[in-house]
């Protein structure tokens, strides 16, 4: 079965992997949480995933930047500091033993409540912290050959409804999307905003290319995305020409080519949209291109962390 841009190659050592659980490393098969906490009980909590290089959580600063502003926003108190959850990552990979082909999910939500019951204020506990490490690495297929997409009809909201710049436990929605895309056929689903205008993708960011010039949403109504920020950097300083406007269904169909982002698979060719085939259904030259200038980036990130590491 086809899971889109976060198709990945199974890996057996992911079977004893040791997970971060509120300051304890825990077997898989023993890192549990209770059914009194907040994120099971009502998605209450934000998150993050981190692609780990050489030993390094690629763009680091910028998904804390992301996790606590979201924590603020929903007066959720994550009770360790950016140093502190740094440094339960770096430990949380050092005890696996893990550098390379990573990816790693951190959870936080509000923590353990009295009852099931929505209000923060029956919280009783510290807030929920998780971390998991694994072995995974997105299939090299899907890097060339490309995604599938279906516009679903669930749209993504306006921010008085929910707002999507909040990285959320809460994602109904986008897993609606995400089985309205499948059932027809497709990879992932391409969500429009309130206006009709294209949006994101249930799971990733994206992107078409036309007449030379990179198109992305206006960011309105999706998540301010890590990969997406730095592809629209790398972009502009190759010299594409890279807009974030409203745009619609009409423009993608007559796309030369199309991509998605995520932190998982970085930079992923679309090779049909709604049935329509795109650059005769295999990877173009501009996602090609794109795809190096995001690798290198990613080089140089990492280059930078481990120098700044060093150095403290």
């Amino acid at each position: 079965m086809n899971h889109g841009s976060h198709d990945y190659v199974d890996d057996p050592r992911n079977r004893d992997i040791l997970i971060y659980v509120n300051g304890t490393l825990k077997r898989r098969e023993e890192a549990t949480v209770s059914v009194f906490d907040s994120g099971f009980i009502l998605g209450d909590g934000v998150w993050e995933g981190l692609r780990i290089v050489d030993g390094q959580p690629a763009f680091l600063d910028a998904h804390l930047d992301r996790l606590y502003e979201g924590a603020k926003a929903i007066a959720m108190d994550i009770g360790l500091g950016r140093d502190a959850l740094a440094a339960a990552i770096e430990a949380t990979l050092a005890a696996n033993g893990m550098r390379d082909g990573v990816h790693v999910r951190l959870m936080v939500t509000r923590g353990l409540k009295r009852t099931p019951y929505q209000d923060p204020r029956v919280v009783i506990g510290p807030a929920t912290i998780v971390i998991i490490p694994e072995y995974k690495n997105p299939l090299p297929e899907t890097l060339i050959r490309g995604l599938k997409l279906f516009t679903v009809h669930v749209r993504r909201g306006y921010p008085d409804v929910q707002d999507q710049k909040l990285n959320s436990h809460s994602k109904l929605n986008c897993v609606t999307a995400c089985i309205q895309a499948y059932t027809a056929g497709a990879d992932e689903g391409l969500m429009l905003d309130p206006h009709g205008f294209v949006a994101t993708c249930n799971s990733t960011h994206f992107f078409i290319v036309r007449k030379g010039e990179v198109w992305t949403s206006t960011g309105q109504y999706c998540l301010g995305g890590i990969t997406r920020a730095n592809v629209l950097t790398v972009c502009r300083e190759a010299g594409i020409p890279a807009i974030e406007k409203s745009f619609s269904l009409t423009d993608v169909y007559g796309a030369d080519e199309a991509f998605v982002t995520g932190t998982f698979a970085g930079v992923v060719p679309v090779r049909e949209i709604d049935g329509r085939v795109l650059n005769e259904g295999t990877r173009g030259p501009m996602v090609e291109r794109i795809q190096s200038l995001y690798k290198a980036h990613v080089a140089r990130d990492i280059a930078a962390r481990k120098t700044r590491v060093a150095t403290t």
